[in-house]
């Protein structure tokens, strides 16, 4: 910047403006040009940093210490740390052998998170699809690819052609299947079970009632995902200092606990045994034992065997957080899942002749739309549009939180930019992966532990993670193996998974200063908003519809989904009470509290004073008089 009393061709003119008195007045005039964020966007690497990578030690190895990765924790024999490894920003140079460590380090980290919603969705259970081996099979590849695809354009970043906006954020944004749309997707299938659009049929002994497989829910789902995105799309364009005032942690962070809390419920069903008929625990019949009779090694509901398989995974993930190695413990989850599906095949509780029917490669499209007929189901519509603004706000804050350990500036237009960039990257993701047809995806949230704990943020190491990604997806007898994990083994792992997901919101609402109106509100949130999560149907059974009207039905029907959906009541109590209520001036509680402390302090110091005064002169003081 040039101090000068004329213009000059720098970003910022500093011209003298005049005043009575003798020392000038500078005026700064900020030029459009100072905003040029063209240095944000990806760009291709040039023919010599290609050979300098590929066709030198430096550039394959480099000087990291990856002993640092594989060290282990022994608890009482390496409390000395020793010497932290280089970070590596966004832009610098990294070595191609680290880059492929790391990506596949994000890769390993991400696997469960991508997979467990569709395992969820697509397999047995009220609200699920009860869909075959080979299209759950196919939906696990395509969510790895689909993860794959739309990172590399959340890494990359582009511009809109002629306008100063971006898609993308340019940072190490790694992309995964969004937990938020599954409660969404249980009330919608629920319904349409109930309301005869889903099939239903009779088990293999002829008598029990089940769920046949309903695909048909997983297109009018992906259409309406498809409908209801344009919202992110549009949320996209709102400074980001609006939205956060319209949606602030106490809204945010009492929806995400819900989230987890609902989510929580299904993984240790999943634990017991499995979320299919037999956990209702019917005293005979087809499902009398879980999964059902004829699967291998089948046991009651809530068995000792089932609860010891997922017990093994639980403490497993435990195991590694104590003593295993940096990398060990950014991959505890996929090495607990390793560890349960071991021990369910050593023990005869897997069926392996479900990865041998498995092809080997797979792609995009195998299973089209013909499998999952597109259409819009309507009562769905203000569900999903509430959770896409959930997932918005969630992705200003985990764009943050990836900025703040990429050490890039977290305020500013290059920043807000991110945030736009990132929000857009959400909004078309919802498009463009329920065209891959896959369920929403957003930004994952615990690759940024990753970047602070191994300290890179490159985007290189995230460009590989998206090559594994796709490689893991192409493969499909890879996802197949998650087919084979017991439920059980699935229920330790995705337990502990959504238990993250409400201690994220918790910590999102230790933030507050949690003033009477902040506790009012998080209270009335809570207590609807859980009490639905435990009893879904406890606010649907009053209001129905028998009419010939159809859009009267499909308007009654979207109702009850909210109102059977916890996170959806939860937020809306929150944030039309955030809204209404007045911000309070200090309380009278808090100034109560302060006062006693100053009281408790005065006490205090006189006690200390008499003991002093007692020790000099040997004589016994009272405090009292002090």
């Amino acid at each position: 910047m040039t101090f000068a009393s004329s213009s000059s061709s720098s970003n910022s003119e500093i011209t003298s403006a005049p005043g009575p008195v003798e020392v000038p007045a500078y005026e700064v005039r900020h030029k459009p040009e100072a905003d040029d964020l063209s240095h944000t966007a990806g760009s291709l690497p040039t023919l010599q940093s290609i050979y300098n990578t590929l066709f030198t030690k430096d550039g394959w190895l480099g000087d990291y210490d990856y002993g640092f990765l594989c060290m282990p924790t022994i608890p009482c024999l390496n409390r000395k740390k020793n010497r932290q490894p280089p970070f590596f920003g966004l832009k610098t140079k990294l070595p191609a052998l680290l880059a492929i460590v790391m990506g596949f380090q994000h890769a390993l980290a991400m696997i469960a998170g991508v997979v467990t919603p569709i395992l969820i969705m697509s397999g047995p259970g009220v609200g699920n699809m009860n869909l075959d081996m080979e299209t759950r099979s196919y939906m696990i590849s395509a969510s790895l690819i689909s993860s794959g695809i739309l990172s590399l354009i959340q890494i990359t970043r582009f511009r809109i052609f002629k306008t100063q906006y971006y898609i993308g954020t340019g940072l190490l944004s790694v992309v995964g299947t969004s937990f938020n749309f599954v409660p969404t997707f249980g009330a919608m299938t629920t319904r349409m079970y109930m309301n005869g659009q889903c099939p239903m049929g009779l088990a293999p002994d002829g008598i029990t009632p089940v769920q046949l497989p309903c695909p048909e829910a997983w297109g009018a789902f992906l259409g309406t995902c498809m409908l209801c995105a344009v919202i992110e799309i549009a949320m996209a364009f709102i400074p980001p200092r609006i939205m956060k005032s319209l949606f602030p942690p106490i809204c945010t962070g009492v929806t995400v606990f819900l989230i987890g809390a609902k989510l929580i419920g299904t993984g240790l069903t999943q634990w017991a045994g499995g979320a299919g008929p037999c956990s209702a625990m019917p005293a005979e019949g087809f499902f009398s034992m879980c999964p059902n009779i004829a699967a291998p090694m089948a046991a009651p509901f809530a068995s000792a065997r089932w609860i010891g398989l997922g017990t093994c995974v639980f403490m497993t993930i435990m195991f590694v957080e104590f003593f295993g190695s940096p990398f060990m413990r950014n991959a505890q989850v996929v090495i607990g899942l390793v560890v349960g599906l071991v021990v369910a095949a050593a023990t005869g509780y897997t069926d392996i002749s479900t990865l041998d029917d498995a092809p080997v490669i797979t792609f995009l499209w195998v299973k089209n739309f013909s499998t999952f007929p597109l259409s819009i189901y309507t009562p769905a519509i203000i569900p999903l549009l509430v959770t896409y603004v959930l997932t918005a706000v969630e992705a200003i804050g985990d764009v943050t939180a990836s900025c703040e350990v990429s050490r890039l500036a977290v305020e500013g237009r290059e920043f807000e930019s991110r945030i736009q960039g990132g929000v857009l990257a959400d909004g078309l993701g919802g498009i463009l992966s329920a065209l891959m047809t896959n369920s929403p995806m957003s930004v994952f949230a615990q690759n940024n532990g990753i970047i602070a704990l191994t300290r890179c943020a490159n985007a290189s190491a995230g460009y590989m993670c998206c090559v594994f990604l796709i490689l893991m997806g192409v493969f499909s007898k890879f996802g197949t193996l998650f087919l084979m994990i017991p439920d059980s083994v699935l229920g330790g792992m995705t337990t502990f998974l959504f238990a993250n997901v409400a201690s994220s919101g918790m910590r999102i609402l230790a933030f507050l200063k949690w003033t009477r109106r902040d506790r009012f509100i998080v209270s009335a949130a809570i207590s609807l908003g859980l009490g639905v999560s435990l009893i879904p149907n406890a606010l649907t059974q009053f209001l129905s519809y028998n009419g010939g009207n159809v859009v009267l039905e499909g308007l009654v029907d979207s109702v009850n989904i909210i109102l059977s959906t916890g996170f959806c009541v939860g937020a809306i109590i929150a944030i039309v009470l955030n809204q209404l209520l007045p911000e309070e001036r200090p309380e009278q509680e808090e100034l109560e509290i302060a006062e006693g402390v100053r009281v408790a302090d005065s006490k205090q110091a006189a006690k200390i004073a008499a003991e002093m005064e007692e020790a000099a002169s040997g004589e016994k003081v009272d405090a009292k008089h002090l």
